[in-house]
């Protein structure tokens, strides 16, 4: 019998892992043993999801997604490469950047696994199309973030069984890159139903993705970024296909929606709320960070170290972990929001309490900063909480269908969607294309704050230098900022990395 290393449960193969390729495997399977049963296909599956939870990938979309902005800094010593990452002084040692590359390709190798194996299985259709919807939609997912952080990045769409297949040739371009993308998760969308599951994709998942990466190609092109002009696609084509997904997503199905309360959004008790289309899976009963969550801490300021009290809107009182003070809110980001905007008056602390509803510190006196309240888990054990990373929400999908169809009647109606929920009037009405646009990238950004989102936004559109003081201080123009360079050390292990 023909013993194989399952790549699934070794890191030894993985495309960019880093590890001695001649240590003992972690597991073994055989053909006699494995994926024989959709039910073994299901635990495969589980771990291609599980390399989300890498705490230098789920940090790494904090990292990488708010702190090259104009919405956080982060404190003085932390490490990771945060100070090159916060002062666009990145180079190709960066260890965020490297880390992220790494885990994105791990999670490609064990998406690559499952579809592999599943797509020869003899399972029952529903169940093969099931297993295969969602390990299309994690391969799309990750070629999405190395995409939009890397730019041109390698082509791995096979699973990987030997040394000789860890050196995969560089993407001639990006339409090859997104069209594996966008032909991954339309797949994705073909095989799945509308099933809400926290830390799951469905139907309405991939359409979510499709439409985000539609969009990225129209604006990024549009904005005239490096290597995304050379592409072929059409940017008036590109704004319709990112309409047509988001428009599925707002009308053709009553399982996700706005939620009425922005608190509710964020409420640790409900992480399937309706607001959720995918978002990471994570609970305070792991036995290791990933398992469990210490997003929270990131944010929180430090307060001698003890828990404090935050008050809602009613009065009453919600517990809070301490926090290491990693991301501080700028002032001028706090300040960019209305007055009677709830993101700023609900979601954005400047005061805490203890248990008595006394006050026991303020912004400018105890603490440095506005903190989010956006993952407070009242129940947290010592470091350990259930706050979760929001990797895609209905609200997003409402700015993205905004974006892309202008200041139509449409349009507009979307946009004053969010801005209501949030208390403010109604945008102005009679812009231009170009203003109605920027208009909604504004919104995206008081709206999506610390969600790891922003960079991605300034990116596509053109305005890092002119939105983030740190990238005009620095020096860069915007095609340089456009892209990160693909880490040294991936270079090393694979030639075909480097785009020289």
């Amino acid at each position: 019998m023909k013993t194989k290393i399952l790549s699934i449960l070794t890191f030894c193969a993985v495309l960019v892992s880093s590890c001695d390729l001649t240590e003992e495997p972690y597991g073994f399977y055989s053909e006699d043993n494995f994926y024989k049963t959709a039910a073994d296909a299901e635990v495969s599956l589980m771990y291609a999801y599980n390399a989300l939870n890498y705490i230098e990938y789920s940090r790494g979309i904090l990292y990488i997604g708010e702190l090259a902005s104009e919405i956080c800094d982060v404190k003085s010593g932390e490490a990771y490469g945060s100070q090159d990452i916060n002062n666009w002084t990145v180079d190709a040692n960066n260890e965020t950047l490297t880390y992220y590359f790494k885990y994105c390709y791990i999670g490609i190798n064990r998406a690559n696994a499952v579809i592999e194996n599943v797509a020869n299985s003899t399972f029952n259709e529903s169940a093969r199309k099931k297993l295969l919807g969602e390990a299309y939609f994690l391969r799309a997912y990750h070629y999405f973030n190395l995409v939009r952080v890397y730019g041109l990045v390698p082509i791995q769409k096979s699973m990987v069984k030997t040394v000789s297949q860890t050196s995969p040739t560089m993407a001639k371009n990006l339409d090859q890159i997104y069209d594996l993308i966008l032909s991954d998760l339309k797949i994705s969308e073909s095989y799945l139903g509308v099933n809400r599951v926290v830390g799951r994709a469905d139907k309405v998942a991939a359409q979510s993705f499709l439409a985000k990466a539609y969009l990225t190609i129209a604006s990024s092109k549009e904005s005239g970024l490096p290597e995304y002009t050379e592409m072929a696609e059409n940017v008036t084509a590109m704004y319709d296909s990112a309409a047509h997904y988001a428009h599925k997503v707002l009308y053709d199905q009553t399982e996700y929606a706005l939620d009425t309360t922005l608190l509710n959004i964020y409420d640790v008790y409900h992480p399937d709320g309706p607001e959720h289309i995918f978002i990471m899976s994570m609970d305070r009963s792991g036995t290791s960070e990933g398992g469990y969550s210490k997003i929270a801490m990131m944010f929180h300021p430090w307060l001698a170290g003890a828990g404090y009290y935050l008050k809602n809107p009613d009065g009453t009182l919600t517990y809070a972990t301490y926090g290491w003070e990693v991301f501080m809110t700028t002032s001028a980001f706090y300040n960019s929001y209305a007055a009677t905007d709830k993101r700023k008056t609900q979601l954005m602390v400047t005061q805490v309490y203890d248990a008595t509803g006394k006050l026991i510190g303020k912004m400018g006196t105890n603490f440095t900063y506005a903190f989010p309240r956006k993952y407070v888990d009242p129940e947290f054990e010592g470091q350990k909480s259930s706050a979760k990373p929001y990797l895609m929400r209905f609200s997003d999908v409402a700015l993205i269908y905004a974006e892309a169809v202008g200041p139509t009647t449409e349009g507009y109606y979307w946009l004053n969607k969010i801005r209501n929920r949030a208390g403010l009037d109604n945008e102005t009405s009679g812009l231009g294309m170009t203003d109605f646009r920027n208009a909604v990238i504004q919104e995206r950004a008081w709206e999506l704050a610390f969600e790891g989102q922003r960079l991605y936004d300034l990116r596509r559109k053109a305005m890092v230098t002119t939105k983030d003081p740190k990238a005009k201080a620095s020096g860069i123009t915007e095609a340089q900022a456009a892209f990160y360079p693909i880490p040294q050390l991936e270079i090393d292990l694979n030639p075909n990395a480097s785009s020289n």
